[in-house]
């Protein structure tokens, strides 16, 4: 059980599921938002997910995703951090960023996984990141973001 376990994290952490992921999470949105420009000059509205309960249930369960919204992944630390799109419902575009908010790598129109167990594809950047941007999916490039773009936004006070 420990190693499911800890292997069950290993998946997660990345894409933000610690142990008590595999319940269903309350859904409550998050009040804090960041505006985030993008370089067609869209402000996407993303909520931040900011602590490891908060990356563990990501858009987990969420049935839509609207117009120029999205979640903002705030990490302490750069690393290659991989998503998977366990008990998500809605398509997404991931956006890795590095701590200067440079694109640095981009997973477009990622299906949901409907697997019971934990074997959904992973998706993981082949640079370090500090920040993950989910996005709906198809709508990366009406935005103009691509690998080498900034995005600018300014994270709120804790």
């Amino acid at each position: 059980m420990l190693r499911r376990a800890l292997l069950g994290w290993t998946l997660c952490v990345m894409a933000a599921c610690p142990f008590g992921a595999w319940a269903r999470p309350q859904l409550v949105a998050d009040s804090r938002l960041v505006a985030i420009q993008t370089p067609s000059g869209t402000t996407i509205q993303a909520e931040i997910a900011d602590t490891p309960q908060k990356r563990a249930t990501g858009l987990m369960y969420r049935e839509a995703l609207k117009k120029d919204h999205g979640m903002l992944f705030v990490f302490g630390d750069a690393q290659a951090w991989t998503f998977w799109m366990k008990n998500t419902r809605i398509s997404l575009d991931l956006i890795w960023l590095d701590g200067k908010k440079r694109v640095v790598h981009i997973e477009r129109n990622v299906p949901i996984c409907t697997r019971t167990d934990d074997s959904c594809p992973q998706y993981r950047p082949n640079d370090d990141s500090l920040y993950v941007l989910e996005i709906a999916g198809g709508t990366v490039d009406g935005y103009k973001i691509e690998k080498g773009s900034k995005l600018q936004f300014a994270l709120p006070n804790p």
